[in-house]
């Protein structure tokens, strides 16, 4: 059972579909009960940073989320949902997020180009990793955002992308998996991806 953490906001559907799809088991749900019985949680990826922190706070899914990362549970963020694995976010004013990843989510510091980024963009991999199973180099991948990961430790990142500045795309830290873009609504190469965190979720801890 994958649990994919209800925020409130839409898209969920379009993430549980694809799970479902790829011979997951997808639950849509805030229950903490629930999310600590399941084989991978994914945080999705619509919704801003300080409302969705604090729905993880006042439900106290954020707890269980460091508890379940800390024994080695698979955690897909999406969108969104990579920001919060961060320290702090300066959306709408500094929040702090979930802490799993050391380091800040800052806004695009574009010039010309418009914000959001909203389309597709290629991402370009840094590292070899089982996360690109199936996935081709500097495919196309779809997204939405205005704001950026900056972790301190490079080594979490295992692709980038380029929109006025070149950005962590995928970030890799053990157990805990994020994408700015949107592997739901990237096609063939964004489901490949997803497979792969499906498959990883089979997996015992």
């Amino acid at each position: 059972m994958i649990a994919i953490i209800d925020y409130g906001v839409g898209n969920l559907r379009s993430i549980s579909k694809s799970v479902e799809l790829l011979g997951g088991k997808p639950v849509i749900t805030t229950d903490k009960k629930i999310v600590s019985k399941s084989s991978g949680i994914i945080l999705p990826g619509v919704g801003a940073f300080k409302p969705a922190m604090k729905m993880l706070r006042n439900s106290g899914l954020a707890g269980v989320i460091g508890k379940l990362s800390a024994e080695g549970r698979p955690i897909l963020g999406i969108c969104l949902g990579m920001q919060l694995f961060f320290t702090l976010s300066r959306e709408g004013g500094v929040t702090k997020g979930l802490g799993l990843i050391d380091g800040t989510v800052e806004k695009l510091p574009v010039k010309k180009l418009k914000l959001p980024q909203m389309g597709w963009n290629n991402v370009r991999f840094q590292i070899t990793n089982p996360v690109f199973n199936d996935v081709k180099n500097n495919s196309y991948f779809y997204f939405v955002h205005s704001y950026y990961c900056k972790p301190k430790d490079k080594k979490t990142v295992i692709a980038v992308t380029d929109y006025s500045i070149k950005f962590p795309s995928v970030i890799r830290k053990g157990n805990i998996i994020g994408t700015q873009f949107h592997p739901e609504k990237s096609s063939g190469q964004g489901l490949n991806m997803l497979k792969n965190f499906v498959e990883l979720a089979k997996k015992p801890c």
